[in-house]
C-alpha cells in the first residue's frame, strides 16, 4: 500500500492542482511527509520482487510436457518390449495407471507435503487439495521458511513439472517386479510409497527447510530423490516379492527390441526436460545442463557397448539402450553443476559400471530385478551422486548467480573435489546413505503391510500363462 501511495501522490498533486489546490498541500502534515519518507526508504532498501518471465515459463511448459512424455509413451514402452509377449499390456498399463494414480494424489495431498511448511523432513498441509495456488505472480519456493528460492515462474507450472517427477519414480520401480505383481497390490503399494518415501525425500533434498538441502546435498536433477530412490525401493520389492518362476534356468527373452529402442529414445529426449528444465529458467545453466546430458548419455551407451562387445564377443540394442538410460541417469544429479568434460566422464563410468551391476552382480547376489531398475537407476544415480561431488564446478552451478551469497561470504569458494573441495564428497555420501536407508525400511514395510493384507503375487498359474489375460482381460494380438 505505502508503494502505492508513493506510486500515485505526483498524480494526485497534478489533478489537485488542477482544481485549484497548491500540490504542497500534500506535504503539510508533518507526520505523513515523515512517514512517506520512510515507506520510500524501506521500499529502495528491499530486493525487488521476482517478475514473471514469459520465455521461462514457456521452457518450463516444455519441459513438463518432455518429462511427462518420458513415462508415458517413453517407459511404458521401454519396458513394454523388455517383457514376454504375454506380459507387454499389463507392463505398459502400470506406466499408464501410475501416471493417473500419482496426478490425482499429488493434488490431493503429495505436492503439499514435498513443498510447503518449515519443516526439515516432510512438509505440512498449506496446499492441500493444492488449495492456495497462487497463478499471478512468480512463485518463490519455501516462501514461508525465510531463506525462499525466488523463481521466475508462477506456482502451477512449478507444481506440474514436480508432478511429473513423483509420476516417474514409481513408475521405474515396476520393471524390478515386472511379470509378478498384482495390480490392485501395485496401486495402493504405489499410492502408500509416493506419500511415504517420494514427498519426503523431495523435500529432504529440494525444499530451503529440508535438512539435506541444508547439508548441501548437491542433486541438480534426482539422483536421489529418482533413480536412488526407485532402484533401491525396486531391489527391495524385488527381494520381497521373489523370482520369477524358471529363473534363472529359463530364457527370459524380450518381446520387441524395437519397442524398447523407441521407448529409449523417448526417454533420451524428454530428459531434455528433466534436466535442463530442472534450471527452471530459459538461461545459461539450462544450456549447460542439456549439454551435459546430452554428452553423458552417449558417452554412457558406447562404454556400455564395447563393455558388453569385450565380454560378450557381440555388441547387442539392449545394451546400447541400457547404456543409454545408464547415462541419463547418472548425469541426473550433476547436470546444473558439471562441464561437459565432467559429464562424458561420468557417463562412461556409469555405462561400464551397470553393464556389470547388470549382467554379473545380480547373478552373484542371486536376487531377480526383472529389467534392472536396480542395476541401472539405483546402481546409476549412486555414480551419479558422488562424481557430482568430484566434478562440480562453481564457475557451471553460478552461471545464474544461484551462489551468489556464498561467493560473497567466500570470494574462493570452491563446489567439487576437483576444485579442492573434499568435503563435497562426503556430504553427497550423506545425502545417498540417508536415502537408501529411509527408502529401503519405508518400502519394506509397505511391501509386508500389503502382501498381509491383499498379497502381492499373482497366482502361480497367472503367472506361467501370462498377466495380460488374467488381470485385464486383453491380449496383443
Amino acid at each position: 500500500m505505502n508503494r502505492l501511495f508513493l506510486m500515485a501522490a505526483p498524480m494526485m498533486a497534478v489533478a489537485l492542482g488542477a482544481v485549484g489546490m497548491p500540490a504542497a498541500a500534500l506535504a503539510q502534515d508533518p507526520a505523513a511527509a515523515a512517514a512517506a519518507a520512510a515507506a520510500a526508504a524501506a521500499a529502495a532498501a528491499a530486493p525487488a520482487a521476482p517478475a514473471l518471465n514469459g520465455g521461462d515459463t514457456a521452457w518450463m511448459l516444455v519441459s513438463t510436457a518432455l518429462v511427462l512424455m518420458m513415462t508415458i509413451p517413453g517407459l511404458a514402452l521401454f519396458y513394454g518390449g523388455m517383457v514376454r509377449k504375454m506380459n507387454v499390456l499389463s507392463t505398459v498399463m502400470q506406466s499408464f495407471a501410475i501416471t493417473c494414480l500419482i496426478s490425482v494424489l499429488w493434488y490431493v495431498i503429495g505436492y503439499s507435503l514435498a513443498f510447503t511448511g518449515t519443516g526439515a523432513y516432510v512438509g505440512g498441509l498449506d496446499r492441500l487439495f493444492l488449495n492456495g495456488l497462487d497463478f499471478s505472480k512468480a512463485f518463490v519456493l519455501g516462501e514461508a521458511t525465510g531463506s525462499g528460492v525466488a523463481t521466475t515462474i508462477p506456482e502451477p507450472v512449478f507444481m506440474m513439472f514436480q508432478m511429473t517427477f513423483a509420476i516417474i519414480t514409481p513408475a521405474l520401480i515396476t520393471g524390478a517386479f515386472a511379470d509378478r505383481m498384482k495390480f490392485s497390490s501395485l496401486l495402493v503399494f504405489t499410492a502408500l510409497w509416493s506419500i511415504v518415501v517420494y514427498a519426503p525425500i523431495a523435500h529432504w533434498v529440494w525444499y530451503p527447510s529440508g535438512f539435506l538441502f541444508g547439508l548441501g546435498v548437491l542433486d541438480f536433477a534426482g539422483g536421489t530423490v529418482v533413480h536412488i530412490n526407485a532402484g533401491v525401493a525396486g531391489l527391495v520389492a524385488a527381494l520381497v516379492i521373489g523370482k520369477r518362476k524358471g529363473y534363472p534356468k529359463e530364457a527370459f527373452m524380450p518381446h520387441n527390441l524395437v519397442l524398447s529402442l523407441i521407448g529409449a529414445s523417448l526417454l533420451w529426449v524428454g530428459w531434455f526436460g528433466f534436466n535442463a528444465g530442472s534450471a527452471l529458467t530459459a538461461g545459461p545453466r539450462a544450456g549447460m545442463a542439456l549439454a551435459a546430458t546430452h554428452i553423458a548419455t552417449a558417452g554412457a551407451a558406447m562404454g556400455w557397448l564395447f563393455a558388453e562387445w569385450i565380454v560378450k564377443g557381440k555388441p547387442s540394442i539392449l545394451g546400447i539402450i541400457s547404456g543409454a538410460v545408464a547415462g541419463l541417469v547418472a548425469v541426473t544429479p550433476a547436470a546444473g553443476f558439471v562441464d561437459p568434460t565432467g559429464a562424458i566422464v561420468i557417463g562412461i563410468v556409469a555405462g561400464v559400471v551397470c553393464f556389470w551391476s547388470a549382467t554379473s552382480l545380480k547373478h552373484m547376489l542371486g536376487y531377480d530385478d526383472s529389467l534392472d531398475a536396480f542395476g541401472v537407476h539405483g546402481v546409476g544415480g549412486l555414480i551419479g551422486a558422488l562424481l557430482t561431488g568430484v566434478f562440480a564446478k562453481m564457475s557451471v552451478s553460478n552461471s545464474e548467480g544461484g551462489f551468489a551469497a556464498v561467493l560473497q561470504a567466500d570470494p574462493k569458494a570452491t563446489l567439487g573435489l576437483l576444485e579442492g573441495n573434499a568435503a563435497a564428497v562426503w556430504i553427497q555420501v550423506q545425502g545417498v546413505l540417508y536415502t537408501m536407508v529411509w527408502c529401503a525400511i519405508a518400502t519394506f514395510v509397505l511391501l509386508k503391510v500389503v502382501d498381509v493384507v491383499m498379497g502381492l503375487r499373482v497366482e502361480e498359474d497367472v503367472e506361467r500363462d501370462g498377466l495380460d489375460l488374467a488381470l485385464h482381460g486383453e491380449s496383443i494380438h
